[in-house]
Protein backbone atom coordinates (compact mmCIF):
# COMPACT_ATOMS: atom_id res chain seq x y z
CA UNK A 1 0.00 0.00 0.00
CA UNK A 2 1.36 2.92 -1.28
CA UNK A 3 1.10 6.06 -3.36
CA UNK A 4 -1.73 6.72 -5.39
CA UNK A 5 -4.35 4.22 -6.29
CA UNK A 6 -7.65 4.62 -7.72
CA UNK A 7 -11.01 2.30 -7.24
CA UNK A 8 -11.54 -0.57 -9.22
CA UNK A 9 -15.25 -0.44 -10.55
CA UNK A 10 -16.49 -2.08 -13.54
CA UNK A 11 -16.82 0.58 -15.43
CA UNK A 12 -13.72 1.42 -15.16
CA UNK A 13 -11.42 -1.59 -14.91
CA UNK A 14 -9.74 -1.33 -18.36
CA UNK A 15 -8.22 1.79 -17.21
CA UNK A 16 -7.14 0.79 -13.88
CA UNK A 17 -6.01 -2.25 -15.05
CA UNK A 18 -3.94 0.06 -17.62
CA UNK A 19 -2.27 2.25 -15.16
CA UNK A 20 1.44 1.28 -15.08
CA UNK A 21 2.17 3.26 -11.65
CA UNK A 22 -0.54 1.89 -10.09
CA UNK A 23 0.40 -0.10 -6.39
CA UNK A 24 -3.06 -0.51 -4.91
CA UNK A 25 -6.83 -0.46 -5.55
CA UNK A 26 -10.03 -1.04 -3.90
CA UNK A 27 -13.01 -3.28 -4.79
CA UNK A 28 -16.56 -3.11 -3.22
CA UNK A 29 -16.51 -6.14 -0.86
CA UNK A 30 -19.84 -7.12 -1.57
CA UNK A 31 -19.32 -6.92 -5.85
CA UNK A 32 -16.44 -10.22 -5.15
CA UNK A 33 -17.81 -13.74 -6.07
CA UNK A 34 -17.33 -15.65 -3.37
CA UNK A 35 -16.83 -19.20 -5.29
CA UNK A 36 -15.40 -19.17 -9.07
CA UNK A 37 -13.45 -16.76 -11.23
CA UNK A 38 -13.04 -13.34 -10.56
CA UNK A 39 -13.11 -10.89 -12.96
CA UNK A 40 -9.55 -11.40 -15.00
CA UNK A 41 -8.50 -7.63 -15.09
CA UNK A 42 -8.96 -7.78 -11.13
CA UNK A 43 -7.28 -10.79 -11.17
CA UNK A 44 -4.34 -9.57 -13.71
CA UNK A 45 -4.07 -6.71 -11.29
CA UNK A 46 -3.59 -8.97 -8.11
CA UNK A 47 -1.31 -11.23 -9.67
CA UNK A 48 1.18 -8.29 -11.16
CA UNK A 49 1.50 -7.35 -7.52
CA UNK A 50 -1.35 -4.50 -6.90
CA UNK A 51 -2.92 -4.44 -4.10
CA UNK A 52 -6.32 -5.20 -3.60
CA UNK A 53 -8.19 -3.97 -0.77
CA UNK A 54 -11.92 -4.86 -0.46
CA UNK A 55 -14.12 -2.20 0.88
CA UNK A 56 -17.23 -3.11 3.09
CA UNK A 57 -20.69 -1.02 2.91
CA UNK A 58 -22.93 -3.77 4.30
CA UNK A 59 -21.43 -4.89 7.63
CA UNK A 60 -23.27 -2.19 9.20
CA UNK A 61 -20.84 -1.74 12.32
CA UNK A 62 -23.10 1.03 14.31
CA UNK A 63 -25.57 -0.84 14.55
CA UNK A 64 -27.56 -2.07 17.83
CA UNK A 65 -27.88 -5.67 16.49
CA UNK A 66 -24.60 -7.63 16.20
CA UNK A 67 -23.53 -8.06 12.56
CA UNK A 68 -23.94 -10.88 10.40
CA UNK A 69 -21.71 -13.33 10.59
CA UNK A 70 -22.32 -14.84 7.48
CA UNK A 71 -21.77 -11.15 6.15
CA UNK A 72 -18.41 -10.74 7.81
CA UNK A 73 -17.36 -14.52 6.21
CA UNK A 74 -18.13 -12.67 2.81
CA UNK A 75 -15.73 -10.10 3.66
CA UNK A 76 -13.01 -12.56 4.78
CA UNK A 77 -13.35 -14.55 2.13
CA UNK A 78 -12.91 -11.58 -0.14
CA UNK A 79 -9.50 -11.18 1.64
CA UNK A 80 -8.48 -14.53 0.92
CA UNK A 81 -9.67 -14.37 -2.39
CA UNK A 82 -7.88 -10.96 -3.46
CA UNK A 83 -4.57 -11.79 -0.88
CA UNK A 84 -5.71 -8.74 0.60
CA UNK A 85 -3.20 -6.59 2.88
CA UNK A 86 -6.13 -5.31 4.55
CA UNK A 87 -10.06 -4.95 4.42
CA UNK A 88 -12.01 -1.68 4.75
CA UNK A 89 -15.43 -0.83 6.13
CA UNK A 90 -17.67 2.21 7.44
CA UNK A 91 -18.54 3.46 10.97
CA UNK A 92 -22.02 3.67 10.08
CA UNK A 93 -25.55 1.75 10.09
CA UNK A 94 -27.26 0.18 7.32
CA UNK A 95 -30.08 -1.84 9.11
CA UNK A 96 -32.11 -1.48 11.68
CA UNK A 97 -35.44 -3.80 13.25
CA UNK A 98 -34.94 -5.66 10.10
CA UNK A 99 -35.31 -2.58 7.63
CA UNK A 100 -32.40 -1.82 4.98
CA UNK A 101 -31.69 1.56 4.59
CA UNK A 102 -29.66 1.55 1.28
CA UNK A 103 -27.49 4.24 2.58
CA UNK A 104 -24.94 4.59 5.06
CA UNK A 105 -26.38 6.60 7.86
CA UNK A 106 -24.67 8.46 10.76
CA UNK A 107 -24.51 7.65 14.57
CA UNK A 108 -25.05 9.98 17.41
CA UNK A 109 -21.97 10.55 18.85
CA UNK A 110 -22.40 8.54 22.37
CA UNK A 111 -20.90 6.63 24.85
CA UNK A 112 -23.60 3.91 24.19
CA UNK A 113 -22.99 4.12 20.38
CA UNK A 114 -19.26 3.89 20.59
CA UNK A 115 -19.94 0.47 22.86
CA UNK A 116 -22.06 -1.09 19.89
CA UNK A 117 -19.28 0.00 17.53
CA UNK A 118 -16.87 -1.33 19.43
CA UNK A 119 -18.63 -4.51 19.82
CA UNK A 120 -19.42 -4.93 16.53
CA UNK A 121 -15.92 -4.56 15.10
CA UNK A 122 -14.22 -7.13 17.36
CA UNK A 123 -16.91 -9.65 16.49
CA UNK A 124 -15.72 -9.07 12.56
CA UNK A 125 -11.77 -8.95 13.48
CA UNK A 126 -12.47 -12.39 15.00
CA UNK A 127 -13.29 -12.90 11.84
CA UNK A 128 -11.01 -11.50 9.45
CA UNK A 129 -7.76 -13.31 8.44
CA UNK A 130 -6.02 -9.11 7.96
CA UNK A 131 -6.42 -5.82 9.81
CA UNK A 132 -9.50 -3.83 9.60
CA UNK A 133 -9.88 -0.07 8.29
CA UNK A 134 -12.74 2.47 9.90
CA UNK A 135 -13.90 4.70 7.72
CA UNK A 136 -15.94 7.84 9.16
CA UNK A 137 -18.55 8.82 6.88
CA UNK A 138 -20.00 12.14 5.42
CA UNK A 139 -22.89 13.02 7.01
CA UNK A 140 -25.62 14.81 6.13
CA UNK A 141 -27.38 15.41 9.66
CA UNK A 142 -25.94 15.58 13.18
CA UNK A 143 -28.06 13.47 15.81
CA UNK A 144 -29.07 16.00 18.86
CA UNK A 145 -27.54 16.34 22.09
CA UNK A 146 -23.70 14.35 20.85
CA UNK A 147 -21.32 13.46 24.16
CA UNK A 148 -18.51 13.52 22.38
CA UNK A 149 -16.69 15.61 19.34
CA UNK A 150 -16.43 13.46 16.36
CA UNK A 151 -12.26 13.23 16.83
CA UNK A 152 -13.54 12.16 20.34
CA UNK A 153 -15.20 9.48 18.96
CA UNK A 154 -13.60 8.18 16.52
CA UNK A 155 -10.53 8.09 18.69
CA UNK A 156 -12.33 5.99 21.13
CA UNK A 157 -13.31 3.45 18.79
CA UNK A 158 -10.05 3.33 17.30
CA UNK A 159 -8.41 2.77 20.89
CA UNK A 160 -10.49 0.36 22.13
CA UNK A 161 -10.67 -1.56 19.23
CA UNK A 162 -6.95 -1.51 17.32
CA UNK A 163 -8.41 -0.42 14.04
CA UNK A 164 -7.22 1.21 11.69
CA UNK A 165 -8.25 4.14 9.99
CA UNK A 166 -9.83 5.04 6.59
CA UNK A 167 -9.47 8.73 6.71
CA UNK A 168 -11.83 10.46 3.84
CA UNK A 169 -10.87 13.84 2.87
CA UNK A 170 -13.59 14.40 1.16
CA UNK A 171 -15.98 13.24 3.93
CA UNK A 172 -13.84 15.98 6.15
CA UNK A 173 -14.67 18.35 3.98
CA UNK A 174 -18.03 17.65 3.71
CA UNK A 175 -19.04 17.48 7.09
CA UNK A 176 -17.02 21.15 7.97
CA UNK A 177 -18.67 22.78 4.42
CA UNK A 178 -22.43 21.55 6.03
CA UNK A 179 -21.30 21.80 9.78
CA UNK A 180 -19.46 25.83 8.97
CA UNK A 181 -16.98 24.16 10.66
CA UNK A 182 -12.71 24.31 9.95
CA UNK A 183 -11.55 21.03 8.80
CA UNK A 184 -8.15 21.28 9.31
CA UNK A 185 -9.33 21.40 12.90
CA UNK A 186 -10.19 17.63 12.55
CA UNK A 187 -7.14 16.43 11.25
CA UNK A 188 -5.25 18.33 13.69
CA UNK A 189 -7.36 16.32 16.89
CA UNK A 190 -7.37 13.00 15.05
CA UNK A 191 -4.65 10.06 15.51
CA UNK A 192 -3.25 10.19 12.34
CA UNK A 193 -0.86 7.92 12.80
CA UNK A 194 -3.46 4.95 12.36
CA UNK A 195 -4.25 6.12 9.00
CA UNK A 196 -3.69 2.62 6.62
CA UNK A 197 -5.28 5.16 3.61
CA UNK A 198 -7.30 8.11 2.54
CA UNK A 199 -9.82 8.48 0.14
CA UNK A 200 -10.15 11.68 -2.14
CA UNK A 201 -13.35 12.61 -4.03
CA UNK A 202 -15.38 15.01 -5.31
CA UNK A 203 -18.51 16.35 -4.38
CA UNK A 204 -21.47 18.81 -5.82
CA UNK A 205 -23.90 21.48 -3.39
CA UNK A 206 -27.48 21.39 -4.20
CA UNK A 207 -30.39 22.63 -1.96
CA UNK A 208 -27.50 24.14 0.26
CA UNK A 209 -25.96 21.33 1.35
CA UNK A 210 -22.54 19.57 -0.16
CA UNK A 211 -23.03 16.16 -1.20
CA UNK A 212 -20.27 13.62 -1.43
CA UNK A 213 -21.70 12.32 -4.85
CA UNK A 214 -18.35 10.57 -6.08
CA UNK A 215 -19.71 11.52 -9.16
CA UNK A 216 -17.66 14.84 -9.61
CA UNK A 217 -14.42 16.23 -10.15
CA UNK A 218 -12.04 16.36 -6.96
CA UNK A 219 -12.98 20.35 -6.11
CA UNK A 220 -9.71 22.53 -5.10
CA UNK A 221 -10.29 22.63 -1.49
CA UNK A 222 -10.04 19.01 -1.24
CA UNK A 223 -7.22 18.84 -3.14
CA UNK A 224 -6.01 21.26 -0.39
CA UNK A 225 -6.70 19.26 2.33
CA UNK A 226 -5.02 16.91 1.24
CA UNK A 227 -1.79 19.23 1.24
CA UNK A 228 -3.02 20.11 4.62
CA UNK A 229 -2.78 16.30 5.79
CA UNK A 230 0.43 15.56 4.33
CA UNK A 231 1.89 18.32 6.10
CA UNK A 232 0.81 17.02 9.52
CA UNK A 233 1.45 13.12 8.54
CA UNK A 234 1.36 11.68 4.71
CA UNK A 235 -0.65 8.63 4.93
CA UNK A 236 1.12 5.56 3.07
CA UNK A 237 -1.71 6.02 0.09
CA UNK A 238 -4.34 7.83 -1.50
CA UNK A 239 -7.03 6.47 -3.37
CA UNK A 240 -9.57 8.40 -6.24
CA UNK A 241 -13.28 7.27 -5.38
CA UNK A 242 -15.32 7.55 -8.62
CA UNK A 243 -18.92 5.71 -8.16
CA UNK A 244 -20.47 7.01 -11.10
CA UNK A 245 -20.74 9.71 -14.26
CA UNK A 246 -17.42 8.54 -15.56
CA UNK A 247 -15.35 10.71 -17.13
CA UNK A 248 -13.04 9.96 -20.53
CA UNK A 249 -9.81 8.35 -18.75
CA UNK A 250 -7.98 11.87 -19.58
CA UNK A 251 -10.32 13.87 -17.06
CA UNK A 252 -9.46 10.39 -14.49
CA UNK A 253 -5.71 11.08 -15.48
CA UNK A 254 -6.01 14.95 -14.76
CA UNK A 255 -7.48 13.58 -11.11
CA UNK A 256 -4.96 11.21 -10.19
CA UNK A 257 -2.20 13.75 -11.10
CA UNK A 258 -3.90 16.22 -9.11
CA UNK A 259 -3.87 13.93 -6.11
CA UNK A 260 0.07 13.28 -6.77
CA UNK A 261 0.96 16.62 -7.09
CA UNK A 262 -1.07 17.59 -3.74
CA UNK A 263 0.67 14.71 -2.09
CA UNK A 264 4.16 14.54 -2.95
CA UNK A 265 3.64 11.02 -4.33
CA UNK A 266 4.96 10.11 -7.69
CA UNK A 267 1.97 9.88 -10.49
CA UNK A 268 0.74 6.34 -11.88
CA UNK A 269 0.62 7.95 -15.38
Amino acid sequence: MYGVGIGWRPEISGFVAELPGLRFTEVIAESVPATGPLPAQLTALRDRGVAVVPHGVRLSLGGAEPIDPARVRRLATAADRLGAPLVSEHIAFVRAGGLEAGHLLPLPRSREAVDAVVANVTRAQAELPVPLALEPIAALFDWPDDELTEAEFLTEILDRTGALLLLDVANVYANARNRGTDPAELLDALPLDRVAYVHVAGGDEHGGIYHDTHAHAVPEPVLDLVTALCARRRPPALMLERDGAYPPASSLLTELDAIAAASGYPAVT
